[in-house]
C-alpha cells in the first residue's frame, strides 16, 4: 500500500479514546498514529479512511474537514458480540489538485479491497464516489452501484465532475465497468422528469422516500446486489442530519438510514462503503457526528454477520423452485441458512455478465412469478446482458 497518501490519527484524538472503558472501539480497534506506526492489516476485514477534500463540494464547502469528531463519537461506542477485525487508517491526505486525491484515495482502495478489506469512507463530497468506483478498474469486474440520496447527481454532460455531477461522469467515461445503478430515496421534486426517464431508459432502479420508509426491508435484495454503497447525508431528514449545507426537512430518520447501513453491512457483495457530505461546522451537539458513528457501527455489525450464503458451488443448502411463466422457465433459489431468495437467468458460460445471473429478490417476487409476473428487476437485468 501506498501508505504516504496517510496522515496517522491525531495523537490526541486516541489519547480521549483511552478515557473510555477499556470495551469501547478506541480501545478495541487497531489505529494508525504516528507513535503507533502503520497497523498490520493481516486478518484485518474493515478499514476507516478519512477523506480531507471538499473542492468538488455544491453548496457544501467544508466537508473534509473535523472528521476526527466522527472518530471520537465512534471511539465511545461498544462493540457488539462479534470478533472486532477493524483499523483506522487516519485520512487521505489533500492533493495538490483533486485529481491528486482521486488516484491517492483509489490506490489505496484498490490495495485493500484486493486484501478482501472492506474500506469504510467518511468525509468529503459525494464526487468521491467516482474515485471509489475507478478503484475497481484495476480488478477487471463489472460493478454494481448504489446511492442513498434524495437526488440523482447526473448533472449536465459538459460539468465538470462535482458531487452533483459525479454519476454522469460514472456513466460516460470510459472504461465503463458500471452494470447496476440503483437510487435509494430519491425525491421527486429535486428530480427533472427526464432525469427520472433516463434512470428507466438506462434499465436502472430508483426507489421514492416514502416507497422505502413504507417498507424498509424493500431495500435489502437491492444493497445484496451492490459492490459499491455510496450514502449521501442529504438522503437524511435535517433534524437527524444538520451538519450539511444542503440537508432538507423530508428525508429518513436516523433509525432508517442505520438500517439501511446494516442492510448494506449483511450483503455478501458489498465490498466498499461511503458516507459522504458531512460538514461538521453545521453539526449542533455533535448530531451528525454521533449518527454517522451509529451508522459505521450498524455496518460493521452487518459484516459480522453475514450469511455467506450466495448460491453458488453445492446447491444441496438451497432449494430449487421453478415456476412456468409465458415462454420461459424461472428458477427460484432460497437459501436454507438464511431463508434469502434469489433468481436466475440462464445465460451462457462465457457471458462476461455471468457474475450478475443470479439476481437477489423476496419471497414476494417468487409469489408474483407464480401469479405470472415476471419480477422487474428481473427484466431489467435481463435487457442489460443480452
Amino acid at each position: 500500500m501506498n501508505f504516504e497518501y496517510l496522515k496517522p490519527v491525531d495523537e490526541a484524538l486516541l489519547a480521549h479514546a483511552k478515557l473510555q472503558t477499556n470495551q469501547t472501539f478506541g480501545q478495541s480497534i487497531a489505529v494508525y498514529t504516528q507513535q503507533n506506526n502503520f497497523p498490520d492489516l493481516s486478518n484485518k476485514k474493515i478499514a476507516i479512511i478519512g477523506v480531507e477534500e471538499d473542492r468538488a463540494s455544491i453548496s457544501n464547502y467544508g466537508t473534509g474537514s473535523n472528521l476526527d469528531e466522527i472518530r471520537r463519537e465512534l471511539y465511545k461506542l461498544y462493540p457488539g458480540n462479534w470478533p472486532l477485525q477493524v483499523v483506522d487508517l487516519g485520512n487521505i491526505i489533500k492533493g495538490n489538485s483533486i485529481n491528486d486525491t482521486y488516484f491517492a484515495l483509489g490506490q489505496v482502495l484498490t490495495a485493500l479491497i484486493k486484501k478482501n478489506i472492506i474500506p469504510i469512507i467518511i468525509g468529503g463530497s459525494q464526487d468521491i464516489t467516482y474515485a471509489n468506483y475507478r478503484a475497481y478498474d484495476a480488478l477487471e469486474q463489472t460493478v454494481n452501484l448504489v446511492a442513498v440520496d434524495n437526488k440523482f447527481d447526473f448533472g449536465h454532460i459538459e460539468d465538470e465532475l462535482t458531487s452533483q455531477s459525479y454519476l454522469s461522469k460514472i456513466v460516460m467515461t470510459e472504461p465503463n465497468n458500471l452494470f447496476n445503478y440503483a437510487n435509494i430515496g430519491y425525491q421527486t421534486y429535486f428530480n427533472a422528469q427526464n432525469e427520472i426517464d433516463l434512470i428507466d431508459s438506462l434499465y436502472f432502479e430508483a426507489y421514492r422516500l416514502g416507497e422505502v420508509a413504507n417498507d424498509i426491508q424493500i431495500v435489502e435484495p437491492i444493497l445484496r446486489d451492490a459492490d459499491v454503497v455510496s450514502i449521501d447525508l442529504s438522503a437524511v431528514k435535517n433534524a437527524d442530519a444538520p451538519a450539511n449545507q444542503n440537508a432538507e426537512p423530508n428525508g429518513f430518520s436516523g433509525a432508517e438510514i442505520c438500517a439501511i447501513a446494516r442492510y448494506a453491512g449483511i450483503s455478501d457483495k458489498v465490498s466498499s462503503f461511503g458516507i459522504y457530505e458531512y460538514n461538521a461546522k453545521y453539526d449542533i451537539k455533535n448530531i451528525t457526528a454521533k449518527l454517522v458513528s451509529q451508522m459505521i457501527w450498524y455496518f460493521i455489525e452487518g459484516v459480522n454477520y453475514r450469511a455467506n450464503d450466495y448460491p453458488f458451488g453445492l446447491m444441496d443448502n438451497y432449494q430449487k423452485f421453478i415456476v412456468p411463466i409465458e415462454d420461459q422457465l424461472l428458477n427460484f433459489y432460497k437459501s436454507n441458512k438464511s431463508g434469502r431468495w434469489w433468481m436466475e437467468i440462464n445465460i451462457t458460460k462465457n457471458n462476461k455478465f455471468k457474475r450478475h445471473a443470479l439476481i437477489p429478490c423476496t419471497y414476494q417476487d417468487y409469489i408474483s412469478a407464480t401469479q405470472q409476473e415476471i419480477p422487474d428487476r428481473w427484466l431489467k437485468t435481463l435487457k442489460k446482458i443480452v
